[in-house]
């Protein structure tokens, strides 16, 4: 059974501002998080609230939260790695 996908909208707007390529590969990338929400190139953040993952595309980072009852992951950041942690 796959996860659902939501975005915040501060999100949403961060993944429409990418280069037209890259947000091909970004997407493809959080629509495979529907089937696999831990894939081998994911990470569990530390010092973020609890249930917070980060996978890698490129240059850029894309942080989500997994709610396993829900079975939902919601997509809360998605920038280049020196934007992504600086908040």
């Amino acid at each position: 059974m796959s996860y659902s996908i939501s975005f915040d909208k501060r999100a949403e707007k961060e993944l429409n501002d990418l280069p037209v390529k890259m947000i091909k590969r970004v997407d493809l990338a959080i629509q495979k998080l529907a089937i696999d929400p831990r894939p081998t190139n994911s990470k569990k953040l530390a010092g973020h609230q609890p249930g917070a993952w980060r996978i890698r595309v490129g240059d850029y980072r894309i942080l989500y939260h997994i709610d396993d009852d829900l079975r939902q992951v919601a997509v809360y950041k998605v920038a280049k790695r020196e934007k992504t942690y600086k908040e």
